[in-house]
Order: C-alpha cells, then sequence, then structure tokens
C-alpha cells in the first residue's frame, strides 16, 4: 500500500510531503517540500491567537492551505510518475492553531473534504482530537510510529522531535512506548532572530553560538510551571511565545541580542537533558529528527550534556530527520483505515487505546 503523509508544523515554514510504502515495514519512498507563502504563514501565525472574525477567516486560510497540499501532492507523483489512484490514502496532520487539552480542545485547520476534491485521493485526517475526547493530551502521537520504526531488542532509545516544539519518545525492550513534550524547539529561536536580524531561522544555530549565556534569564524561563510537571504533558504556542519571553527580558537589565539567542538555545537543550534524565536516565542512544537535527550548535549542547549517550540524528537509520512526522501521519493513516488503535495511553493520558482519524473518501 502507498500513502501519503502531509505535516505541517509549529515552525509554519512549509509542508512535508512523504510518500511511503506500508506493508510489513514502513519504507519512504520519496518526498517532497511545499514552501509556505509569507501571506498564508501570516494568516495562520494570526489564527493562533484571538482576533476579529476568527470562523471566517480560519475558514478561507485553510482553503488556501489545502491547495498548497493539493499543489504539492501533483507535483510529488508527477515527479514518482504515479497516478491519484496508486495513492491508498493522505494522512493530514492540518495546521494547529489552538492546542488547550487542559479546556478539552485542539484544533488543526485544513479541509480535508476539499483535499480529497483537489486530489481525487482518500484523505484521513483530524487525529488529534479523539484522543482528546478520551480524556488525553492528543499530542505527541509520534511515539506509537516511532516505536515502530526505531525500537530494537535490548536497546534504551529516545526519538527526539525537535520543530517549533521539542517532543521525547523513550523506547525500552519490555515497556510500552512512552513519550511527552519537553518545551520550546524552535519556536522561540526563530522568533528572535526574525525580529532582531529578519532571518527565519538561526542556521547552524550560528548565530547562538556567537553569544553568551545569561544565567539569570536561563533560570528564571526555567522556573516556568511547565519544566515542573511529568507526563503526560503537550505545549505550544498558547504558552510559548515571544510576549512570553519579553515577560522575562522585562526583569532584567538589557541583553546584547546574541545572548538572549545563545540562552533560548540552552533553555531548549536543558528543557530537553531535564526531561530525559527524569524520565530514562540510562537512555544509550538519542536521535533526533525535526529541523533541529540541523542545528549543529544543539546538537553539540546535547551531546555535551549527555556524556554517556549517543547523540545523533534518525539518518543513523536510514531515515532522513526531515521527514519522520510526514511518514508518521501516513502511518496513522493506515491505522485508521485498518481499525488499528494508534494513541497510547501512556503517552497522552487517554482513558484508552482508541483508533484516529476522520475519513473522507476520494
Amino acid at each position: 500500500m502507498l500513502y501519503l503523509g502531509v505535516m505541517s508544523g509549529t515552525s509554519l515554514d512549509g509542508l512535508d510531503i512523504a510518500l511511503i510504502e506500508q506493508g510489513e515495514h514502513t519504507r519512504l519512498l520519496a518526498h517532497h517540500y511545499q514552501a509556505l507563502p509569507d501571506s498564508l504563514r501570516a494568516k495562520l501565525l494570526a489564527l493562533c491567537s484571538s482576533g476579529p472574525d476568527e470562523l471566517a477567516r480560519a475558514a478561507i486560510a485553510e482553503q488556501q492551505w489545502a491547495q498548497l497540499v493539493a499543489d504539492g501532492v501533483h507535483s510529488l507523483l508527477a515527479e514518482q510518475n504515479l497516478q491519484p489512484q496508486a495513492i491508498h490514502a493522505i494522512g493530514s496532520h492540518g495546521q494547529t492553531v489552538r492546542h488547550e487539552p487542559a479546556r478539552g480542545f485542539t484544533i488543526q485547520i485544513g479541509n480535508p473534504a476539499l483535499l480529497a476534491e483537489l486530489t481525487g485521493i482518500c484523505v484521513v485526517a483530524d487525529f488529534r482530537r479523539r484522543d482528546v475526547a478520551a480524556g488525553g493530551q492528543g499530542a505527541p502521537l509520534v511515539p506509537a510510529f516511532h516505536e515502530a520504526l526505531f525500537a530494537a531488542p535490548g536497546s534504551k532509545r529516545a526519538i527526539l522531535n525537535v520543530g517549533g516544539f521539542s517532543n521525547l519518545s523513550l523506547l525500552e525492550t519490555g515497556k510500552p512506548a512512552r513519550g511527552f513534550d519537553c518545551g520550546p524547539g524552535n519556536v522561540l529561536m526563530d522568533a528572535w532572530i526574525q525580529r532582531e536580524r529578519g532571518k527565519p531561522y538561526d542556521r547552524d544555530g550560528a548565530w547562538a553560538a556567537s553569544g553568551q549565556l545569561y544565567p539569570a534569564l536561563l533560570q528564571a524561563m526555567l522556573g516556568d510551571p511547565f519544566f515542573q510537571t511529568s507526563g503526560p504533558k503537550s505545549t505550544g504556542r498558547e504558552l510559548f511565545n515571544p510576549g512570553w519571553l519579553q515577560q522575562h527580558l522585562g526583569t532584567l537589565p538589557a541583553l546584547a541580542a546574541e545572548d538572549v539567542q545563545a540562552t533560548l538555545l540552552e533553555l531548549t537543550a536543558s528543557s530537553i537533558v531535564g526531561a530525559l534524565r527524569q524520565a530514562q536516565p540510562d537512555c544509550e542512544e538519542l536521535l533526533i529528527c525535526g529541523g533541529g537535527a540541523h542545528n549543529k550548535a544543539l546538537v553539540r549542547r546535547l551531546q555535551a550534556l549527555l556524556p554517556q549517550t549517543l547523540v545523533d540524528s534518525t539518518e543513523r537509520y536510514g531515515v532522513p530527520p526531515d521527514w519522520v512526522e510526514a511518514m508518521a501521519f501516513a502511518w496513522l493513516a493506515h491505522c485508521c483505515l485498518n481499525g488499528i488503535p494508534a494513541n497510547r495511553p501512556e503517552v497522552t493520558g487517554a482513558k484508552g487505546l482508541r483508533v484516529l482519524g476522520a475519513i473522507y473518501p476520494a
């Protein structure tokens, strides 16, 4: 069976589309990246906080998002000389605009009905809300896929996804997969460099590496109650956003911009390592996926903080780090269509196993 997975994360940089072959194992066949136009990015980002006429703005934005996905799907199929009929289904994550499980909701827009019309392919979407309805966080959902892809007898591995936010999947022989969000991944670093230098992200972490850690700022940020709790837990822009950073900066003397960036990188690294040490202190391998796998300064810092753990990307096992999440949502579509529960109550806190997703036939 061939499936497509579409992931549009909190970084809001673009769409990752993965083509997988799903049999006894999951195999990545091809992939395609579709950049997000600045105008659509601005609309989606604005929907992450309250504003006027939200329903209409969300409806228009998700139409544009679905058209962009359809364009990417058609491009990938053309590159692979495939017809839509060859694809069993598209697993579409949609774009998260609100994630507040404590209030009983999470919202991913993406108009899957329109996407099915535009592509002529069955679409499976809305993966998170069933878990939330069952009392769970609705996130992270990838630990089950990480377990299927990376678990190995006798190993103690953690899979770290660093996108806008960071999350860990803990894999250990004889134990159910566990996982949780750690805190900010790239979201604050991206926002700061955009504000201070007009760049979308800090390539290789070079700007952060040019600055100096400011311990008082780091300790103040790590004092947030989110970091004091263990899983199940998830987070998003509702908590960690530029306003949150400004609140902390406002209590301190003026800092050099590069020192703030260095401290934000340390926040990401420290929150990941602190969570990992608490949950899996004898971790042997930390495998990184997501955009953060390319942040050389962050990877170096993680290795320095975890001298007894091998820190590498998922490429070590033949899975390119940029496409793991898109592959996961293709796999989740396969699970939905085959009635396979894909949440993990140990991860999300849901009342039990649930089949995730809503089906929009072609």
